[in-house]
């Protein structure tokens, strides 16, 4: 497929205009290197300069040496020991030179390398900081994992590349000004052929590099696929049902599929590029044996002598070599500013820089308002939520009910602040939410989601991610495993609340869909200054007896506090002094079971469907 055919896709970043645009970002990898190892850059530089100056001299002196060799043939014998010393001597200044620049390119390895692991370890640590500072809505928006997939794929490595570049453009540079230095005594056309004859090459090169950068944008959707893909057919959390189903052959197909596509793509590209790039190269070929002739005409005209015949051909074959280089690096640079635009369009996502810094409400007795409370998922084009309106005191205890789909999830995640309201406002202890801390506000709250993490870590600290402060707090672990109902699950275990959990690393024991519940809802205790207490649908997996007893645990546990709880078991739903049912993000009735009842309306409805099938 031809990438200038294909249009750009929603959420490509916007490149800068022009080929020059485009190293905007070269200052920026310049001073990320210099930050991460100052001392490393400075050693990168020296040498750099030191392998770009050195083989102008070591040309320079092997023209010494033809000429010493020369004389001495044509010398008598009283002068040719002399000339013979002369000559060793300076053979053994080149060897010198020869191993100093080895020297310097082995360092300039060395610096790479360590250069590499700091600098792969410095970007990648700066994606996962912007990672925390993101918004919930980021992490549920398609073209911000598009964003965040091309970040991760190349971009780490981006930035030493182009320093690599870089430098190398330098050695090079300096090399070609020695070399032309010495060279323009022959000629200064010389020269300019010199230069001239490597820009055809250079020019098909950006513009195949700006190609395949584009085929990088276009393909980050199927890039995640595949991903996606690899994940489901190699997670043990997916195994049950693709095997059971006879996924697996459906699904790696696809993968191929997508790979055959990616590869034709590539291929396609890889042939063009490489054609012009082997005719346009022919150009450097025929001019750098034109030059040899030049040369060699000029030698058996005697307007130049063999020493300085052989330094010219030297000069001129190594010169085409730092052209080609410092061109290709050019074109390298490019391409990695092009791919280094997309890490910084990802650290650069805006967030909201509004923070608030109240730590307490001025009416602890209001506990929690809605008013007319309305929200929109980003992209969306209907409302989630419409005009709630909702009051919930301390120490009373709230039920949301309506089918999948109806909100009830969506008011919690606002109430906690992962999205903000698209209108109105909520209040805790009479203070907007926008107004509170976020760290502080989240201290008053736990909440355990139906689709709570299941960590590949400790049981304890499985518990213990419920407050980041007392993550690794053993006793914490007991007291919050003791009001969670998990306490007879780790007296099962041989390491108790030190049993890895989980089948990814050694030792790792796997736990029943209730038996994780329970973990979780622990870690919902851990927070001992939380004042609201929410449960969403978090015992989907247990029995109806189990999560009756649950639910009457959590009752008992949540005096004096807020409880809110979510869930399709209306024998449960009953315990809550309030009841609300939303319907299409809509509060449709609220009121106690028993009033709720008698108005014989949605829920009296949705109660009777569900004790029919118990019946």
């Amino acid at each position: 497929m031809n990438p200038r055919k294909r249009q750009p896709v929603r959420g490509e970043p916007r490149l800068k205009r022009g080929f020059l645009g485009v190293f905007a970002y070269s200052h920026r990898a310049l001073q990320l290197v210099w930050t991460t190892s100052r001392t490393l850059t400075i050693a990168f530089a020296i040498l750099t300069l030191v392998a770009g100056t050195l083989p102008a001299a070591v040309a320079y002196v092997g023209s010494l040496i033809v000429d010493a060799v020369v004389a001495a043939i044509q010398a008598d014998p009283v002068d040719r020991a002399a000339l013979t010393q002369h000559a060793l001597f300076l053979v053994a200044c080149e060897g010198l030179l020869v191993a100093a620049i080895a020297g310097a390119q082995r360092g300039i390895g060395l610096c790479q390398s360590l250069l590499r692991a700091q600098l792969g370890q410095r970007v990648n640590v700066m994606i996962l900081e912007k990672a925390l500072t993101l918004e919930l809505e980021h992490f549920e928006n398609s073209d911000f994992y598009d964003k965040l997939t091309r970040a991760r794929r190349e971009a780490s490595s981006r930035p030493l590349s182009l320093v690599m570049r870089t430098f190398g453009l330098v050695q090079n540079a300096i090399s070609l000004i020695s070399f032309a230095t010495l060279l323009i005594n022959f000629s200064p056309w010389a020269v300019a052929v010199l230069i001239l004859a490597g820009l055809p090459a250079f020019l098909a090169e950006a513009k195949f590099s700006g190609d395949k950068f584009r085929l990088f944008l276009w393909r980050s959707p199927e890039t995640r696929m595949q991903l996606y893909l690899e994940t489901v057919l190699a997670r043990e959390d997916h195994a049950k049902e693709v095997k059971l189903f006879g996924l697996g052959p459906l699904f790696l197909e696809r993968y191929r599929a997508i790979f055959r596509k990616l590869y034709g793509e590539d291929r396609d590209l890889t042939i063009r590029r490489d054609t012009w790039g082997f005719f346009l190269g022919l150009i450097a070929t025929a001019t750098l044996y034109a030059a040899y002739a030049w040369i060699a005409l000029s030698a058996i005209a005697a307007r130049i002598t063999l020493g300085q015949m052989t330094m010219y051909l030297m000069l001129f074959r190594q010169g085409q070599s730092a052209v080609s280089a410092i061109l290709s690096a050019v074109g390298g640079m490019y391409e990695d500013n092009l791919y280094l635009s997309t890490l910084y369009e990802y650290l650069e996502t805006p967030v909201d820089s509004t923070r608030g810094t109240i730590v307490r409400g001025p009416q602890p007795q209001d506990g929690v308002r809605f008013e007319q409370v309305s929200f929109r998922y980003p992209g969306a084009e209907q409302l989630s939520l419409v005009d709630i309106d909702l009051h919930i005191k301390p120490g009373e205890s709230l039920a949301l009910v309506g089918e999948n789909g109806s909100g009830k999830t969506t008011l919690i995640k606002l109430l906690t602040r992962l999205y903000q309201p698209t209108s109105g406002r909520i209040l805790l202890d009479g203070k907007d939410l926008r107004e509170w801390d976020e760290a502080a506000l989240r201290q008053r709250i736990g909440v355990i989601f139906q689709d709570f993490t299941r960590y590949q870590l400790l049981l304890g600290e499985n518990i213990g991610a419920g407050d980041v402060q007392h993550f690794e707090d053993e006793p914490r672990w007991r007291e919050a495993g003791e009001k969670g109902m998990a306490q007879p699950i780790v007296d099962t275990l041989p390491d108790g609340y030190r049993t890895p959990l989980g089948k990814w690393f050694n030792d790792g024991r796997e736990l029943s869909g209730g038996q994780w519940q329970k973990i979780a809802l622990s870690r919902a205790f851990m927070r001992s200054r939380a004042d609201i207490l929410v449960l969403d649908e978090p015992t989907a997996a247990m029995d109806a007896a189990a999560e009756a007893t649950v639910f009457e645990h959590f009752r008992t546990l949540t005096r004096g506090k807020i409880a809110i709880l979510i869930s399709h078991r209306f024998s449960t739903v009953r315990m809550a002094d309030q009841i609300v049912v939303i319907q299409e993000g809509r509060i449709v009735e609220r009121g106690s079971h028993e009033e709720l009842m008698r108005v014989n309306g949605h829920y009296a409805h949705l109660f009777s469907l569900q004790a029919k099938g118990y019946r």
